[in-house]
């Protein structure tokens, strides 16, 4: 494979690497963003690859970043888990969540030091917690559906799992994916973790069986599309037959895209009383908290300022 050519930075740089970046609202948001949070002549650029590329690819990628005077840092998306395992060598530190989850959203510097994060346990928590209500989990009983077993799946059962929410937690957690290893490797995780909850891992090659793990949950259950399907590869894990449980919670974790999920969720929203949700919260959270860490600044997660961050990147939804 052709080596990809990187410019020595010639002002401060934040990257985005993902999938398909230049088609993100960050890539306008951010600039605003810069303004108001008086991050002066920072940049933002997009670092596009396949999922699941070259793990060569990753290490030229952050080699330079380690290595370029201005490059600052980066959010990490899709790749989160294969950059990690491909570059692991190049860190000198990783916060504990990225050692327990062998994944990385986030790239700062530090004192000369590069630093992997995985904030997407705190991020996914802090989106849950502004849509749901307090108290939801032990009230319903609910359980949680995580469609797919990558790094957001991970990531969000981590915080569901997490001790200091007492008997608020679901009352199962199930987890489905198209193939075994990425299961075997949630289920060493959560092993890993000790929670209580109990936890269900399914093979699930065909979305009919996807359906099939659906249509066994409770009612108010949390439905979670956490596969990239609608956003890194079209369609939806589900077939349009799928019947989402009584009064639940259905969240796409894609703001963009061809949101087959989303559709399906909607197209049922009056009928099982669904709560429908999107991942705009999700998005607001992952950037700020990622720019918080790697500019070494303080951005609330709510609160005035925080809110007139989401509104100034709700002008480029």
């Amino acid at each position: 494979m052709a080596a990809r050519e990187y410019v020595k930075a010639e002002q401060p740089t934040f990257y985005f690497i993902g999938v398909t970046t230049g088609k993100s609202s960050i890539m306008k948001v951010f600039p605003e963003w810069a303004k108001y949070l008086a991050l002066e002549d920072v940049v933002i650029k997009g670092i596009d690859f396949k999922p699941h590329d070259d793990p060569d690819a990753y290490r030229e990628a952050v080699d330079f970043i380690k290595n370029d005077p201005l490059s600052k840092g980066a959010l990490v998306t899709t790749h989160k888990i294969d950059l990690l395992t491909a570059c692991r060598d190049y860190f000198e530190e990783l916060d504990p969540y990225a050692e327990l989850m062998g994944e990385i959203s986030c790239i700062s510097k530090r004192n000369g030091k590069l630093i992997g994060h995985a904030k997407d346990p705190i991020t996914s928590g802090l989106s849950i917690e502004a849509f749901l209500p307090s108290g939801y989990w032990a009230e319903t009983g609910a359980a949680a559906l995580l469609l797919g077993a990558g790094g957001s799946s991970i990531a969000i059962s981590a915080y569901l799992m997490q001790d200091s929410h007492g008997d608020n937690r679901p009352s199962k957690i199930v987890v489905t994916n198209r193939s075994q290893p990425r299961l075997d490797e949630i289920r060493h995780i959560h092993q890993q973790l000790a929670s209580p909850i109990p936890t269900e891992y399914f093979l699930t090659p065909k979305p009919e069986d996807n359906d099939a793990a659906v249509k066994d949950l409770p009612p108010g259950s949390l439905v979670i599309n956490a596969t990239g399907l609608g956003k890194d590869a079209p369609g939806s894990p589900l077939t349009d037959h799928v019947e989402f449980p009584e009064k639940g919670v259905v969240w796409e974790l894609n703001y963009r895209g061809d949101l087959v999920f989303l559709d399906q969720a909607n197209a049922q929203q009056e009928a099982r009383q669904l709560q429908v949700e999107d991942g705009w919260v999700y998005f607001i959270y992952g950037w700020t908290r990622v720019m918080a860490e790697v500019f070494d600044i303080d951005i609330p997660v709510s609160g005035t300022q925080f809110e007139q961050l989401s509104e100034i990147a709700g002008r480029f939804r």
